[in-house]
Order: C-alpha cells, then structure tokens, then sequence
C-alpha cells in the first residue's frame, strides 16, 4: 500500500509517457483512440474514458489581423503595456487604437479517465486530459474598455469565436484519488462531505453492486491559502449521459408510490441506491425523500435492504451536502 507522497511521486513518474500519448493521439480520432493510446504507454493500468465535461474556456494569448502571435499571455502583455504608462489605461487604449490585435482563447473540455488500482471505492487512478483549441475572440480595445477585465475578457457569444489551429490533447493531472482524500483528512481530521460519501457507497447496495468510478468521477483542487497552509476541495461529477432521471414522486407520497419511484430512478440511473447518491450530488432526488424512506422503513414497509436504510438513517442523523 503506497502512502500519499508515494502515490503523488509515482503519478509525476507516468506524465512523461502521457504527454508523449496526448501529442501523439488527434482529437478527430475520438476519447477512443486516446484510451487505446494510453493502453499501449502504459499497458499496468486499464484506463477508460469516464467523462467529457466541457463549456468552458481561459484566457489565451494575442495575434494580429494577419494571424501573427504577438504574445502567448494577453494578461502579462496587459500588465506589461500599462506598467510602461504607468497605469493609465486610456493612454494604452489611444496607443493602440489602430492595431488590429485581437485576444484569443483555450476552449476545451476535460476528458476524465479512470484505472481501478484496487477494490475500495476511493482506490483509483483518475487521469484528466484536456482538450483544448485556440480561438480568436474580441479586438482589443474596440468596445472602449474601462476596466482590465473588459479589456481581456469582455462578454462575447460563441459566433464571434474563430478558430487558429486544430484541437489538442494536454495533460492536465494524474492523481490517486483515495491518496488525495487522505491528504485532506490530514488538513483537517473531520471527514468532508466527499469522505462521507465515499463511506456510504462502500455500505450500501451500490458499493456491493459497481465500482464508484462507473458512475461518479472526483474534480479535486488545491490551493494555498492567505496563510499558505494547503486547502483541499473534492466535488464528485456524476458521470450519466445528460441530465438525471426525472424523480416521479412529491412530497407527501410514501409507501408503494415512493418504491416506485425509487425503483425508476435506480433502473434508469443503472445502480441501486442512486437516488440517495443523486440526492447528496446532484440535487435530482429532494431531501424529504429520506425521511420518509426511513419512517416507511420503521412502520414494517421493508422495500430497501437494512444496509441501504442504515446509511440513510445515518445521513438523517447527521445531513450533509455535497
């Protein structure tokens, strides 16, 4: 069992072989052909394609109408054009008022990958990979900025995007995953939401059912704080084809009417107990639902195994939310 820091070491021990299979592999091919890519770089690990979550974008650099790079950071170049004027961005804006410059941006999506390393429900590898294009937004200083954030990132629709080049494949990050939440747990011993979720998926029927990486992925982040002490963030992603299933059951109903409903949600999100994962994750199911579970589980209406209605009598005890 590898601690924490060996874990981190031995994930910076695979990029090399990952970046090489990112440059290598074309996003025309597919999350595929990258799984089939990274198959071959790396033969120990099963990895497989979990999750695209896409809709977002950074900042980029800055070309010129002919499509000349003029800087690869248009906030460093920013930054550097007004510490020559001392700050005065309306002197910038008059400088550089016949320029055609136009900023640019990474728009991308963040493919999730998965590779089991052992039966816990935390004991996996996630591998996120990015897929990235630059594209050619707003001209600089045409909507006559008055602040620097108008200035980098004014609000644009998509139709005045243009693409430079084709889409990439980069390596964002490799981490074990039940390495990262025993990190957090040293910032701070009271058990996040994430852990306790992690805890009741190893309880219930859907532990015992499928792996946790089948139907959620973990987005992790870390940062330092104003005191530069490490702070940790885990939010689980689920990983369902479009939207949850509709929970066709309202306050009030309980008995045959709720089983129902909670049998449909489970058939269609493909495990048992999803409705009370979706619950905690994704806000599909409301929390009533709980309360009543339990009551209709104490009144001798027995319709979910006692394993699964012990977590939800725990989760009552003690709410949280994810």
């Amino acid at each position: 069992m590898k601690t924490a820091q060996a874990w981190t070491e031995y994930c910076k021990s695979l990029a090399p072989a990952i970046v090489e299979t990112c440059s290598h592999t074309p996003v025309s091919a597919g999350p595929g052909a990258l799984v089939k890519g990274l198959g071959s770089a790396l033969p120990e690990w099963k990895f497989r394609h979990a999750l695209a979550r896409g809709g977002w974008y950074r900042l980029g650099g800055i070309v010129d109408g002919d499509g000349q790079r003029i800087s690869d950071s248009v906030e460093q170049w920013i930054e550097q054009e007004l510490d020559a004027r001392d700050g005065d961005i309306a002197q910038l804006i008059d400088d550089h008022a016949d320029r055609a410059l136009y900023a640019t941006r990474l728009v991308g999506q963040t493919h999730y990958l998965v590779a089991a390393v052992g039966d816990g429900a935390d004991d996996f590898l996630q591998l996120e990979i990015e897929d990235l294009q630059e594209m050619r937004a707003h001209r600089l200083f045409a909507n006559e900025p008055a602040t620097i954030e108008e200035l980098v990132d004014p609000r644009i629709g998509q139709a005045a995007l243009q693409p430079i080049g084709l889409p990439v494949y980069t390596f964002r990050r490799l981490q074990h995953v039940g390495a990262f939440l025993a990190r957090m747990l040293t910032q701070k011993p009271e058990p996040a939401a994430i852990h306790r979720m992690i805890e009741d998926w190893s309880k219930s029927s859907a532990g015992s059912a499928s792996d946790y990486t089948n139907h959620w992925v973990i987005s992790t982040r870390e940062h330092l704080d104003r005191y530069h002490q490490p702070v940790f963030r885990a939010q689980p992603i689920a990983t369902l084809a479009g939207e949850p299933p509709e929970f066709e059951a309202e306050a009030g109903n309980s008995g045959l009417k709720l089983h129902e409903a909670l049998q449909h949600f489970d058939r269609h999100a493909g495990y048992p107990m999803a409705w009370y994962f979706h619950m905690l994750g994704s806000k599909a199911v409301p929390h009533w639902v709980a309360q009543t579970v339990v009551e209709d589980a104490l009144a001798g209406f027995a319709y979910l195994p006692q394993k699964d209605v012990d977590v939800v009598r725990g989760w009552l005890h003690r709410p949280y939310a994810i």
